[in-house]
This record gives structure tokens, C-alpha cells and sequence, in this order.
């Protein structure tokens, strides 16, 4: 990444109205000729005449004094606040935790949060965390921190203050579809993230989950397709990628994952309008995944990296998604360091899936939409068969009887408790019928 030193003549403007609005005035006729030798149209004069005056005011007038310092940078965070819901200014600490949450370790809640209307939205808990344990879901609006309201809240004011000490109580009040407001209390902790799962479901079909894209996610994912094929014994007969909660990530392990799967065509392209913002990426030959059925599971709380692979291999027709529609973040962001350990999280591109998609505030639609649902299982017993009755004949090609309570009750399994998985496991199934496999 880059580091930035070089005034700009903004930069130089303002440090000119830390003196007085006098020294502005007097200055004000180079500031354009500045610009004009530079190409750039010219600073708005009026603008930081009113900029210079509110400063001004607030130092003398304001009821408690304030140093330049924090007004300066108050200004920067409203400034970047109000471009869109991603882009921030990060001082030292949140520019590090940054860091430590594409590492995969960092402390907090383990949950991915938004603004809507003013109020902290998750969009997503992460597994196995103090969030996905207390039952936090997608969509669930966060109206007060220690019974203290969110509203007008920035999003990393928020994330400061759920951020905190492992082992320190939060309480959170919740409001979860336009019902009634209710407390959560959660236990902070220190969230080691594992990117990849995986295992087999049952014979002949796997699963690989991946609750978040860290830098090496694309590796893990790898590592687990091979590790699904030794496990089986032989070629997979289909496989669950479940990207349902999971907020996203590093833009190049989505394409990393995607490449497993495909083997030719364009993954994703960005658009934005710096030099480096214009990227294509494509799929190389190799197909680590050996061409096997795929079902692709999103939900709401799928955003961002999540939705660049599961647009990719829908246009491809690689695989069949299900679940509900996507979060619809189609942005990308950029971290652009600053002097003294700070940075800019600025907002430098719009991403596209292949065929030339853009799912900014729309999401991705599934082929086959599937709510998530409570699985309850009949416990009338299991009625009388005809290997139960008294004098029945046997099977005429030699096979065993096979009376009531005769099956052996099997292990609990994941898809039996989840409804979207067990019903992308029922398709693959179905898919290997209408083959002939």
C-alpha cells in the first residue's frame, strides 16, 4: 500500500485558515492559479471561507474550549462519513484492527455491522462467536449499546464501543423485524476466525463453509476440496458451498475460491476512477473442484466477497444458488495509509459480475429461493409393516425382512437441523437421479 505525503493544495488551503479568516482572504487569489497550473478546477472559496468561520465560532463560542486539533479531525470523519456507509477515516487503533480482521484475529463480538437509517445493522454473525451464540441474526437492528441509543451514531463510533476487553460484558438492545425492542447480553472475546470448514455430509457429498475471505481463504479452500476427495475415496458426487452470513472480505481470495470452480472466463471486473481501480480477473485452466454438482447457499447476510463468487459461477452456470436473495454490497473499498498510523478506508470502485451485473444495493437473486426455516421431525412411531406380521411370506429374491424399528438410528448430521442445507443436499441428490449416477 502506498503512503501518501505529499500535500495536496486542499491540505495547503486549509493549513492557511488555521491562522485567521484574514490570512485566507489574503492568500485567496494564488490558491486558483495553484490549481489551474495543476489542471483541477478550483477550490470552492466560499465553501472554506464558511469552513474557516464555523472553525472560528466554535472556538470561541462553543461552551467547553476544543483544540484545532479535534475539529480538524471531526471534520475528516464527517467528511468521509457522509460519502457512503463504507468509507471511514481509521485512527491507529481501528486502522490495526483493520489489519487483524483480514489476519483472521482480532477481539470484539465476532458480528459485521452497517447503517440503515441512522442505526446500526448486523449483517452478519460470524461463527462461533459471542454474537452467533446469543442468537444474533442478519437484519437485526442495534438501537442501544449499554443503554445508550446508536441513533446518530457513526459506524465505527459503534464499533468502538462494542469493541472492549475479552471477558467484559455488553449488553445490546435489539429490534429484529419491526418487533419489540429486547436485550442481549453477550461476553466480549477474542475472535480467531477459521475461514474454511468442511466435511462430508454423507457418502459421496460434501460441505465446505466459509464464514469469512481472509488472505489465505483461497489456499484453505484448496486444501479442503482435496481433503473432501480423500475422506470420500473417490470423486465427490456433489457439494454444499455455503456462503450464508458471510460478510465478506479480501476482494482476492473471492477470486481465489471462484477459480477453484471454473475453468475459463472472466470471475469479476471493477470499475472506479483511479489508475489501479480497473481490474479484470479471470479463471485459469485448472479446476480443483473436478467439475462436481454444486449447490451455492446465500442469504442476506452474503455480502461483498460472497457475492462477487456466488454472481461468478451463477453466470457461468456452475452451479445452482439457493437460499434468499444477497446483502447487495457491491463496492469495493481501498485502504489508503496515512502519516502518524492513520489511513483512509475510501470507496474506489464499483465491482461487476461477468455478465457485466452490478448488484449495488440488489443483491444476488437464487435460482431457487429457499427460506431459512425450523426443521421438527413427527414423533407418532412408525406403523406396523408387513415383515411385522404373523406368517408373512419372504422375499422371493432372497432379501431380509426389513420390519418396523429395524433401521438403525443415525448420528445427528447438519442437514437434519437445517432446512436450506438439507434441502441443497436433496437437489444434489436429484440432479445425480436425472443423470443416471
Amino acid at each position: 500500500m502506498q503512503q501518501f505525503r505529499r500535500l495536496t493544495p486542499l491540505a495547503l488551503a486549509l493549513g492557511l485558515m488555521l491562522g485567521s479568516p484574514t490570512l485566507l482572504a489574503a492568500e485567496a487569489v494564488e490558491v486558483p492559479a495553484v490549481e489551474a497550473v495543476n489542471g483541477k478546477a478550483p477550490l470552492p472559496l466560499e465553501e472554506l471561507r464558511t469552513f474557516a468561520e464555523v472553525m472560528d465560532r466554535i472556538k470561541a463560542a462553543y461552551v467547553e474550549p476544543v483544540d484545532d486539533k479535534t475539529l480538524l479531525e471531526n471534520a475528516i470523519k464527517g467528511m468521509l462519513g457522509n460519502l457512503d456507509p463504507h468509507s471511514a477515516y481509521l485512527e491507529p487503533e481501528a486502522f490495526a484492527e483493520l489489519q487483524e480482521s483480514t489476519s483472521g484475529e482480532f477481539g470484539g463480538l465476532g458480528i459485521e455491522v452497517g447503517t440503515e437509517d441512522g442505526f446500526i445493522k448486523v449483517v452478519s454473525p460470524i461463527d462461533d462467536t459471542p454474537a452467533s451464540k446469543a442468537g444474533i441474526q442478519p437484519g437485526d437492528l442495534i438501537v442501544k449499546i449499554d443503554g445508550q441509543p446508536t441513533k446518530g451514531l457513526s459506524l465505527m463510533e459503534a464499533v468502538d464501543k462494542m469493541r472492549g476487553k475479552a471477558g467484559s460484558k455488553i449488553n445490546l438492545t435489539l429490534v429484529r423485524e419491526g418487533g419489540k425492542p429486547f436485550d442481549v447480553e453477550l461476553t466480549r472475546a477474542v475472535i480467531k476466525v477459521k475461514s474454511v470448514r468442511s466435511h462430508l455430509l454423507e457418502d459421496g457429498y460434501g460441505l465446505i463453509r466459509i464464514s469469512q475471505f481472509q488472505v489465505n481463504t483461497g489456499e484453505e479452500v484448496g486444501k479442503a476440496l482435496a481433503k473432501l476427495r480423500k475422506d470420500n475415496g473417490k470423486k465427490l458426487r456433489g457439494l454444499v458451498l455455503d456462503l450464508r452470513n458471510n460478510p465478506g472480505g479480501v476482494l482476492q481470495a473471492a477470486v481465489e475460491v471462484a477459480d477453484h470452480f471454473l475453468k475459463k472466463g472472466l470471475i469479476v471486473y471493477t470499475e472506479g476512477r483511479i489508475a489501479n481501480s480497473e481490474l479484470r480477473f479471470n479463471a485459469d485452466p485448472a479446476d480443483a473442484s473436478e467439475g462436481v454438482p454444486l449447490v451455492v447457499l446465500i442469504n442476506g447476510g452474503s455480502a461483498s466477497a460472497s457475492e462477487i463468487v456466488a454472481g461468478a459461477l451463477q453466470d457461468h452456470k456452475r452451479g445452482v444458488l439457493m437460499g434468499t436473495d444477497s446483502f447487495g454490497k457491491g463496492s469495493v473499498q481501498t485502504v489508503l495509509p496515512l502519516n502518524n498510523d492513520r489511513a483512509l478506508k475510501l470507496t474506489t470502485a464499483l465491482y461487476f459480475t461477468p455478465n457485466g451485473r452490478s448488484i449495488q444495493a440488489q443483491g444476488i437473486v437464487p435460482d431457487i429461493e429457499v427460506a431459512r426455516a425450523k426443521l421438527t421431525r413427527e414423533d407418532g412411531g412408525e406403523l406396523i409393516k408387513e415383515a411385522d406380521l404373523a406368517g408373512h411370506l419372504g422375499n422371493g429374491n432372497g432379501g431380509a425382512d426389513k420390519p418396523s424399528g429395524s433401521k438403525q438410528q443415525k448420528a445427528p448430521r447438519p442437514q437434519d437441523d437445517d432446512y436450506q442445507l438439507s434441502q441443497a443436499l436433496n437437489l444434489l441428490k436429484g440432479l445425480n437421479v436425472t443423470r443416471g449416477e
